[in-house]
């Protein structure tokens, strides 16, 4: 079987480009030539310093605007005006975590004290509801220490993220605002090719940008990513787009704007956007518990082709041939078994093996299917219980930082046991942000906080009881980098 190799590029607006490369088995996909799936964020090094999810509909932000009318040509001046103040341009903040051969290809003693590259990353997102609940992609939010939204009037919030999910690339943050404008949700399911569609967002930090064009395909499955069934559009999408939403032609987010397929880097025509009714769903779990669930089957699918098809004495090919079956999982609680080809899944046909991992990936633990499978040349029903995902579910996310007494001016929040196991320290608090007093002092965002006053730090309270003792001054032990520094900081 011949194979091509794609990969997955963070796209840099800047200084750098970080990259990771992956194989990917091509035969059963219909791509031509070698290319880049990239992932439509910005990135620029800052230095070392139920499916259902159709019935929530919002309010539209803006009433005014003309009416936009089915069945005639989409008014896209009205889909912006009504729904460009509801789309957000998203600042990540973070390291990129890499492993410590990587890190000495750069040369550079720096990264390798800190963990990692420092990053400042771009992306877009929209607001679903009043309050501040926005959607994007988790690729926008990866390793973020600070998340900053900025809304088209030109006001900028710190958002917090309630979670990722890494398997639908879907990350969900809260700023602390009310009446905030919301688009309008639509259903993804209504969506066919040839449809007009339009996206907004801040492609290379060009904020509030609206490029339109049609639905290429729908249920596209891209290699390496069969969780999700993308759709395809031709409009103009770029790196900063991601994270964005999708319209169609009457004014709804049908998606959000994940990925493009490119050999420069840049927009080649090509462009996948996230169902809305997945986001939905994955925001709904994330709200409700943090996380979000994935079922599991314990089955490796291959595409049929026609001649395998007539193998296995079917006239065409169709639904998904089982390779092999994972002991103790539902499929072999199930019997099913390798050579086995999935037909129909609760009486739906499959085209593609593809559309059965994205509807498992998408569904949830306990769900029950009933398959009609084509074993010896007959059909077999098959009921099966769905599992649980093995995959990490709980993805981390930013902790919630917690700001020190007036005086001293510090946002903090204590190091995650990840994070002290990359950077080796036994305790600290992560400075996320800096005011008065200890700005004065020349404290920055970014830095690691160890000590107070000769005592060793691992939790906010320890540094609010010190201040509750009205100190004039206090020591302060930074790290900053590969460097260790008595910072002081006067109180008075």
């Amino acid at each position: 079987m011949k194979r091509k190799t794609l990969i997955l590029t963070l796209v840099a607006i800047g200084m750098a480009v970080v990259a990771t490369s992956a194989a990917f088995d091509m035969g059963w996909e219909n791509w031509s030539i070698p290319s880049t799936l990239t992932s439509v964020k910005g990135s620029a090094l800052s230095g070392l310093s139920g499916l259902n999810g159709s019935s929530q509909v919002a309010q539209l932000a803006n009433t005014d605007t003309d009416p936009i009318v089915p069945g005639v040509a989409p008014n896209y001046r009205a889909i912006v005006q009504k729904n460009g103040p509801a789309v957000v341009g998203i600042t990540s903040i973070g390291l990129h975590v890499l492993d410590p051969g990587t890190i000495a290809l750069y040369q550079d003693s720096r990264f390798a004290a800190a963990g990692g590259i420092p990053f400042r990353e771009q992306g877009s997102g929209f607001i679903i509801s009043p309050d501040g609940i926005i959607l994007t992609n988790a690729h926008v939010v990866l390793e973020a220490r600070e998340v900053v939204v900025k809304l088209s009037d030109r006001r900028e919030f710190k958002a917090r993220v309630l979670g990722v999910d890494h398997v639908t690339d879907v990350a969900v943050l809260r700023i602390e605002a009310n009446s905030l404008p919301v688009v309008r949700l639509g259903d993804t399911r209504q969506l066919q090719v040839g449809d007009p569609v339009l996206a907004i967002g801040s492609p290379f930090g060009l904020e509030q940008t609206a490029t339109q064009g049609i639905v290429s395909a729908m249920g596209r499955s891209l290699p390496g990513d069969s969780s999700v069934a993308f759709i395809q559009t031709d409009a103009a999408v770029n790196p900063g787009n991601s994270g964005g939403p999708l319209f169609d032609s009457q004014g709804a987010v049908v998606g959000i704007n994940a990925q493009i397929y490119s050999q420069s880097g840049g927009y080649q025509g090509l462009s996948f956007a996230i169902p809305v009714n997945v986001a939905l769903r994955i925001k709904n779990e994330i709200i409700s518990k943090g996380y979000a669930s994935h079922a599991r089957l314990g089955v490796l699918l291959q595409e049929l082709s026609q001649p395998l098809a007539e193998a296995f004495g079917l006239s065409r090919p169709g639904g998904a041939l089982v390779l092999s079956v994972v002991n103790d999982t539902p499929a072999s609680a199930g019997r099913l078994l390798p050579g086995d080809i999935i037909i129909e899944v609760n009486g739906e046909k499959l085209a593609r093996a593809a559309e059965l991992s994205s509807r498992i990936s998408l569904a949830s633990p306990g769900d029950k299917l009933d398959l009609n499978v084509w074993r010896n040349r007959s059909l077999h029903a098959v009921e099966i219980t769905l599992g649980r995902s093995v995959e990490k579910e709980r993805a981390p996310v930013t902790q919630k930082a917690e700001p020190t007494p007036v005086q001293l001016g510090l946002t903090l929040r204590p190091l995650s046991k990840e994070e002290r196991a990359l950077l080796r320290l036994p305790g600290g608090l992560l400075v996320e942000k800096v005011e008065m007093a200890a700005a004065r002092a020349g404290l920055r965002a970014g830095d690691l906080l160890l000590n107070m006053n000769g005592r060793a730090l691992d939790s906010v309270e320890q540094v609010s009881g010190i201040l509750r003792r009205k100190p004039d001054i206090v020591a302060l032990l930074v790290q900053r980098g590969a460097e260790r520094n008595f910072i002081a900081v006067e109180l008075r």
